[in-house]
C-alpha cells in the first residue's frame, strides 16, 4: 500500500503519478488534495505521515518543491521522509536510509523523472548492515 498526497503545487503531478501507479498495479490511497485550489501542505503531509508511521506502507508527497512536505512529514514519529531529485537519490534514500516516504516538487520535477524515482523508491530494499545502526541513531533523535 502507498499513501500519496500533494498540495496545490503538486496536484497536477500527483494526478499523473496516480495514473502511473494504476498502470503498475500498485495499490494506493489518495490523501488529498483533490483539486488545484490552495491548501496548507502541512495538513496533507500529516495525513500521509500518520498513515505511513502506523503501518508498513510507503508514502509519496508532492508540493511545489518537496521541501515543505518533507520537513512537515519528518515531524511525525516513525517517518523518514527523503526529498529526492533523481534516480540516485531515490535509490539511496531506500538503500541507506530506509526512507518510508519520498518527497519531490511538482514545480521542479519532470514527469518522467518523477515516475522513475517512484518506481525505484517502491522497489528498492533497505540494505541493512552498517546502515541499520545509522537509521537507529536517526530514530533515537525522536526521543530528544
Amino acid at each position: 500500500m502507498v499513501f500519496i498526497g500533494s498540495d496545490h503545487g503538486g496536484f497536477e503531478l500527483k494526478e499523473k503519478i496516480k495514473e502511473f501507479l494504476e498502470e503498475k498495479g500498485v495499490e494506493f490511497e489518495d490523501m488529498g488534495c483533490f483539486s488545484p485550489d490552495s491548501v496548507d501542505y502541512p495538513d496533507i503531509a500529516k495525513s500521509v505521515a500518520l498513515k505511513v508511521a502506523s503501518s508498513n506502507a510507503k508514502g509519496i508527497l508532492i508540493c511545489g518543491t518537496g521541501i515543505g512536505m518533507s520537513i512537515a512529514a519528518n515531524k511525525v514519529k516513525g517517518v523518514r521522509c527523503a526529498l529526492c531529485h533523481d534516480a540516485y537519490t531515490a535509490e539511496f534514500a531506500r538503500r541507506h536510509n530506509d526512507a518510508n516516504i519520498i518527497a519531490f516538487g511538482g514545480r521542479t520535477t519532470g514527469l518522467e523523472v518523477a515516475k522513475q524515482m517512484v518506481e525505484i523508491f517502491l522497489n528498492t530494499p533497505f540494505d541493512g548492515g552498517r546502515h541499520e545502526r545509522r537509521v537507529k541513531k536517526i530514530m533515537e533523535l525522536e526521543e530528544i
